[in-house]
């Protein structure tokens, strides 16, 4: 069986480290060779319930053993596993779905309503039903002859300037990121890996391919809380963690506490943390922040070991991976000058293969990433900003086109502009200024209750401005550096106080 595949992995992982416990999911325990064997009677199981190899089973699953079921018995039997975010609604969740096409949609029995709301025209199956797809309902099967090149899954990620965008992620991709990221933060078997972060994105699902490519241990817990998160990784006699950068200065606002040292960890994986807070993190906690890039369409190209790493930076090329800084016209870049930054890979299929419904990149092409940065003499990167106009926040890219989508679809907007804004935070608040429609008055917190039936609960709009008319190119495009300078204002709508904020001067 070919190493460079999620089956490869699972079996080989089993064969190495047998009754060693793999995962630990609330009440669920289970070990290397009990994986194993749920992947493959949970492939069968797919089978009988008309899935075939290539089919698309998309996900609308918390936190929950059903989803790793889900994932790994996809990818057992050569189907396409397709994890959506859980708090995808209205519009937003159906063009998802459009997009992705799926078989089946697998679903939390909340979210029933909701998956036949979007239209979607598939089989739907409730997790919790005695008739759905799970490990031991059927024989097991072997392994499909998937190829390394060949999609494991869909996840789906913000576009800055059109609608989300599903990325084919092969089953190589998968492989590497276990063996990149377990070795910059030189796991072993005795280490017990712990994340809250949800499985319907990259980075949680590459810490189970860590725990795999070592003999880890992988505790994955529910959602995200600053008040337990110290508790909770002392539970799990966790050694790594896995943080977001806006996720470290909430547990620094958290009030000190005997459980900030409760704990084994000495380590946490958390891209994007501010330079300022390195030390006093570490000192708080004891607890060293490891940084680095990487992104759904890409792998752990840039990263340094605990020992590496620099506060504010992210580290240096990593081996098997190139990396380039260049203008506007793609031409390199001066060290010590912003630049867009371009990767490219030497390991096989690290990278995805492109996106739904376009065509499949070279796999050794440089790959653009929209992200500003700066390449330091000593060959450590530093990143500056988002080149585009995709908006991150609470750890989540958000797509300007969709929230403005949203806003437009308000019976009294006629043209709206979402853009980033500074939050107390380590990243973005969502800031929407809006031209209302002639004869008609707005309501913002109309507006944003509308929202909240067409977008995520973090997409949608901090902040809402009305203004006469939006500023516009010579071509008819709205010049947003125009809109993000001037920011907040004096009389600017604030959802988190629930009215305007007072004028100034």
């Amino acid at each position: 069986m070919n190493g460079l595949t999620v089956p490869g992995l699972v079996e080989a992982a089993a064969e190495r480290f047998g009754d060693r416990v793999f995962l630990r999911m609330g009440d669920t325990t289970r070990t290397y060779a009990q994986t194993r064997d749920a992947a493959a009677t949970m492939a069968g199981s797919l089978a009988a319930h008309g899935c075939r190899p290539g089919d698309r089973v998309a996900a609308l699953l918390s936190n929950r053993i059903e989803l790793v079921d889900l994932v790994l018995g996809c990818a057992w039997l050569g189907a396409v596993v397709v994890p959506l975010n859980t708090a995808l609604r209205g519009g937003s969740l159906r063009q998802v779905l459009d997009t992705a096409q799926p078989q089946f949609l697998y679903v939390e029995a909340e979210l029933a309503q909701e998956a036949v709301a979007s239209g979607h025209r598939g089989a739907v199956w409730v997790a919790g039903d005695e008739d759905v797809p799970r490990p031991g309902a059927a024989e097991a099967l072997p392994p499909a002859p998937v190829r390394p090149q060949d999609t494991a899954a869909v996840l789906f990620t913000s576009g800055t300037t059109g609608r989300s965008r599903g990325v084919r992620c092969p089953h190589a991709q998968f492989v590497w990121w276990g063996r990149n990221v377990s070795s910059a933060l030189h796991l072993s078997a005795d280490d017990v890996l712990f994340t809250c972060l949800p499985l319907f994105h990259t980075n949680a699902l590459n810490t189970l391919a860590q725990a795999m490519t070592v003999g880890a241990s992988c505790v994955v817990g529910g959602r995200f809380s600053a008040s337990r998160y110290w508790s909770q990784a002392a539970d799990a006699r966790a050694t790594t963690t896995y943080l977001l950068g806006a996720m470290v200065p909430m547990l620094l606002a958290q009030p000190p506490g005997p459980q900030d040292r409760a704990h084994r960890a000495t380590r946490a994986l958390a891209p994007a943390t501010p330079g300022p807070l390195w030390e006093p993190f570490c000192e708080r906690f004891g607890v060293t922040v490891v940084d680095g890039f990487g992104s759904t369409e890409t792998n752990l190209v840039i990263g340094a070991t605990a020992e590496e790493g620099r506060p504010g930076t992210m580290g240096s090329v990593r081996p098997g991976f190139s990396a380039r800084v260049v203008d506007a016209a793609l031409a390199p870049v001066p060290d010590g000058t912003p630049g867009e930054l371009l990767v490219r890979t030497r390991q096989p299929y690290a990278f995805c293969t492109g996106y739904l419904g376009e065509p499949e990149p070279a796999p050794d092409s440089w790959r653009r990433t929209g992200d500003r940065v700066i390449r330091d003499p000593d060959g450590r990167f530093r990143f500056v900003d988002r080149i585009k106009d995709v908006i991150r926040r609470r750890g989540e890219n958000i797509s300007s086109y969709e929230v403005e989508a949203a806003v437009r679809s308000h019976p009294a907007v006629a043209e709206a502009a979402a853009f980033p804004v500074a939050s107390e935070l380590a990243e973005d608040e969502v800031m929407v200024a809006v031209v209302v429609r002639p004869g008609m008055v707005l309501d913002p917190a109309d507006l944003a209750r509308h929202c909240a039936h067409e977008l995520p609960a973090f997409a949608v709009p901090r902040y809402v401005e009305t203004v006469p008319a939006l500023p516009l190119t010579e071509t008819g495009k709205v010049r947003k550096a125009v809109l993000r300078e001037r920011g907040v204002t004096g009389g600017t709508w604030d959802r988190a106080v629930g009215k305007a904020l007072p004028q100034v001067g």
